[in-house]
């Protein structure tokens, strides 16, 4: 299990105190293969969150939940312009030192700065902030765009939605491509459902009602992904669980025992996942009716694609596409002025 250690200071945003959390979690419980510790740990004089609307907590852990984390996150906090507190660039350095990863959210890339452990590397920050950190810290070549920046293993981000972009950054490189995108998925619907629910508008089965276990993912280097690619490539033909062992050239008990141990699903409840999640691709990229639809993911009638999507996703494929495009349609990325 990969251990996340978010390391929060004074004045950290609320909304980048939760999204590591969210979104972590988030991978895991929709991939089986895929386990996140997410610690929040306190930094030297924390006392609550900064604005518009701060909150104090109880963090679990302090300065310690750092030492064997393999993941340190930075949050932007008030205090970014000033030295860190005591301990921190230490704790930083230390961090780095034994391999762990670190990133930075925001104006938490400055902090992360004045560690020197950004000099001579490619870094981000929030959008409004980047002129001053390159003035700052001459040495560090600022990406004007805010996107997830790598170099080495250092990340940092602009900080949008809290840094949920920076967190599936992190995904991707743990799990893949195919987790991070099914994560992102799963937070927006996740987002939009709740702003439904706060304005008394979401329907009882609507999106987020309901989840699947798991999603079909393979994990990388799993000895199961040329199976699977292939059942990907071939979802419109009537697949049976002797053409899948007959491909895996395995029997039928030894493809079943790999298939759970590598993704926690049989192979023809990996088949299903899959076939409702080209639905889902399809309902969010295409015009296609239902009907066309049911058959490009082999789900053969609109009433089976009805059946088996209502019960994975909690929504029948009308109102999930309606959903999603109305949430996409009205993302927008601004950033509060007065939020570090």
């Amino acid at each position: 299990m990969s251990v996340i250690a978010v390391l929060a200071l004074d004045g950290a945003p609320g909304h980048q105190l939760t999204a590591p959390g969210l979104a972590f979690a988030t991978a895991a419980r929709h991939h089986h293969p895929v386990a996140y510790e997410v610690r929040v740990c306190a930094g030297p004089g924390f006392a609550g969150t900064g604005g518009p609307a701060p909150f104090g907590i109880e963090a679990p852990w302090g300065m310690e939940g750092l030492d064997d984390a393999d993941t340190v996150l930075l949050l932007g906090h008030e205090g970014f312009r000033a030295a860190p507190p005591p301990g921190v660039v230490d704790a930083l350095l230390a961090a780095a030192a034994r391999g762990a990863r670190v990133g930075a959210v925001g104006t938490g890339t400055f902090t992360l700065a004045a560690t020197g452990l950004l000099d001579g590397r490619r870094a981000a920050t929030s959008r409004r902030h980047t002129r001053e950190l390159a003035r700052l810290y001459p040495r560090i070549e600022v990406d004007p765009e805010g996107a997830a920046v790598a170099d080495g293993a250092f990340h940092s981000a602009a900080g949008v939605l809290g840094g949920v972009d920076l967190c599936l950054h992190l995904i991707t490189l743990d799990h893949g491509d195919p987790v991070a995108i099914e994560t992102e998925r799963q937070l927006f619907l996740h987002l939009h459902a709740q702003a439904q629910d706060a304005g008394g508008a979401a329907p009882e089965d609507g999106p987020g009602a309901a989840e699947a276990a798991y999603n079909a993912v393979t994990p990388p280097g799993s000895s199961l992904e040329p199976v699977t690619r292939w059942m990907e490539a071939n979802l419109h033909h009537p697949l049976t669980l002797d053409d899948i062992a007959g491909r895996a050239r395995l029997g039928v008990r030894s493809l079943t025992r790999r298939f759970r141990a590598e993704t926690g699903l049989t192979p023809l409840q990996y088949l299903l996942r899959t076939r409702i999640q080209h639905a889902q691709r399809l309902l969010e990229r295409t015009d296609d009716p239902v009907e066309r639809i049911a058959a490009r993911s082999g789900l053969g009638t609109p009433a089976n694609l009805r059946h088996h999507f209502q019960r994975s996703t909690g929504t029948s494929p009308t109102t999930y596409r309606t959903a999603f495009r109305a949430l996409v349609s009205g993302i927008t990325w601004p950033e509060r002025p007065e939020q570090p």
